[in-house]
């Protein structure tokens, strides 16, 4: 117990480093294939939909594409969670990488509807769900693996590196998008040059599979295997007959978090050149920035998770987030000269979702953990982060400045939800919520 002890306070190692390194531009790169599809939905939605069709109406349909992907992560998630419990972390990374390269390389391929018609849409909404079935597996995959590697006393600035990796996806993505725009006119886009990022972003994702034959299968794991310790029935079965506590804070946790990315990063680019007429290479340069912040943000909140826990971080960031949200919203709808230093500030309070996966790793015991975490996660991640373009859109109709309503009840859903944790831990009850990582 003492040497256990021991193991979890010490410091991390080159090893952990390479781990984390490893694991999270791995990360990046397949997250980069997800979700650059949002950088170019108007491009897209002109493309494979009607050309009689009304805007709103066409970007409704787009968005609602993007949100299929969300529906399908749990599903994906599940079945590659089960294995993950059961055959081992290591191999879904692999399988994860390969489902997702594949859809888009042929993304990048696709005959518009001028070309083939009806069947456009659809081949694209096919492709977005097998994109979501892999990042349903990829995100908590690697949550819990470098989780299981890191030391106990670094276990929230371990998750917030891989949700920092994420972050640089997303990044590149954006810098990708913002290349393309300037380097290329709007007819060129249209004709033939948004096929390039979802092309290179297949070369990604045989990079990022290539980098994953480096890691090794996580200590706990390998513990569970030799003391034949693993699940013994369906993992997920175990799930919700035992842990729905963990699962319910869990998927609260998850709504926040999949909210505050989903409008704060991935939509608001759209949204500044629809709403308020900022071009496009503005947006996404300003873009580019929040996300660098939010990178910064995301380690941030890790490491304070670990030094005063997570309710007070929820509280502390998710108050943050209201603050710069409402700030950057309402200062845009006048005055957009003030875009570049607002999103940055908005950007890094965006981070706050930097402390959430160490709710979720800890809400499980080891043998059910890739299951627990991957369904609250998937699941809420799909109804959050798949109805909110759809809402948004059609609030949008109606209020200008529906983002930020939007942004601000989900912090005070963050408020709410980290006094809980904060509760839970003042009230000494980590048995309703809180296992070691082993």
């Amino acid at each position: 117990m003492e040497q256990d002890q021991r193991i979890g306070q010490r410091p991390l190692n080159r090893q952990d480093c390479k781990t984390l390194a490893l694991a999270s531009l791995g990360g990046a790169l397949e997250f980069y294939d997800f979700i650059i599809f949002v950088f170019f939905t108007v491009v897209l939605g002109k493309l494979f939909f009607p050309p009689d069709m009304p805007e709103w109406l066409r970007q409704l349909q787009t968005f609602g594409i993007f949100a299929a992907g969300y529906l399908a992560r749990p599903l994906g998630g599940i079945v590659m969670a089960h294995f993950g419990d059961l055959l081992g972390r290591k191999r879904m990374f692999t399988l994860s990488i390969v489902m997702m390269a594949l859809p888009t390389l042929a993304m990048g391929a696709l005959p518009t509807y001028a070309a083939i018609g009806v069947w456009a849409p659809l081949a694209l909404l096919l492709l977005r769900v097998l994109q979501g079935a892999a990042i349903g597996g990829e995100v908590p995959g690697a949550w819990v693996f470098v989780a299981e590697h890191a030391p106990r006393r670094h276990t929230g600035f371990a998750c917030s590196v891989i949700t920092a990796g994420l972050t640089v996806g997303i990044l590149l993505g954006s810098l990708i998008a913002t290349a393309i725009n300037v380097a290329f006119t709007p007819q060129q886009i249209a004709d033939w040059a948004w096929r390039l990022p979802f092309l290179i972003g297949g070369v990604f994702g045989l990079v990022a599979m290539q980098l994953r034959q480096w890691l090794h299968e996580t200590p706990v794991f390998a513990e569970l295997q030799a003391r034949k310790a693993l699940a013994e029935e369906l993992p997920l079965k175990t799930v919700l007959k035992r842990h729905k506590h963990g699962v319910v804070v869990s998927m609260f946790v998850t709504w926040f978090l999949a909210i505050a990315i989903v409008v704060a990063i991935l939509m608001t680019p759209a949204y500044l050149q629809k709403a308020f007429n900022v071009l496009p290479v503005d947006s996404l340069r300003a873009n580019s920035l929040a996300i660098v912040a939010l990178t910064l943000g995301c380690m941030v909140a890790g490491a304070l998770g670990d030094r005063i826990g997570s309710g007070l971080t929820l509280i502390g960031g998710s108050l943050l987030l209201g603050l710069s949200c409402y700030a950057f919203y309402y200062t845009m709808a006048s005055d957009t000269s003030q875009l570049y230093p607002l999103y940055t500030m908005m950007g890094f309070a965006v981070g706050i979702v930097g402390a959430a996966p160490l709710v979720m790793v800890r809400a499980f015991p080891a043998a059910i953990r890739f299951s627990g975490l991957s369904f609250s996660y998937n699941v809420a991640y799909a109804f959050a982060g798949g109805l909110s373009p759809v809402i948004l859109s059609l609030w949008m109709k109606y209020d200008p400045l529906a983002p930020a309503h939007y942004l601000l009840l989900q912090c005070a859903l963050g408020v709410t939800v980290g006094a809980y944790l904060f509760w839970l831990q003042r009230g000494n009850k980590p048995e309703r919520l809180s296992y070691s990582i082993s």
